[in-house]
């Protein structure tokens, strides 16, 4: 299923909307459990993110935002796709992830 996305002004807005729409389709209350992601590169330039929300039972509901086609795929906790979104205002949030990936590099 495709959905657009609400319009996102920066990178907490998408964390936002990823965490609620992955709670969502596993049936868990909003801010109830943790979000890790991960920055994703390619050849050293940031290329999207992934989220997994860890819920009860070791339950895991995963997405991935792509920035090549500025779309967020949602994968639910046995691993099947159970819904794309495009992402508007791409640009500005990939703005933000270069300079995510600026930060993580100076912690290191």
């Amino acid at each position: 299923m495709i959905t657009p996305a609400p319009q996102l002004q920066d990178l907490d807005q998408l964390r936002n909307f990823v965490n609620g729409t992955l709670c969502n389709n596993g049936q868990l209350e909003v801010g109830q459990f943790t979000m890790t992601e991960r920055l994703l590169t390619r050849f050293n330039d940031p290329c999207g993110m992934y989220f997994c929300v860890h819920g009860p039972r070791s339950v895991k509901l995963t997405a991935i935002w792509e920035t090549d086609n500025n779309r967020v795929l949602f994968y639910d906790c046995a691993g099947e796709r159970f819904l794309e979104s495009p992402v508007v205002n791409a640009n500005r949030l990939k703005e933000d992830l270069c300079e995510e990936k600026d930060r993580i590099l100076d912690a290191a």
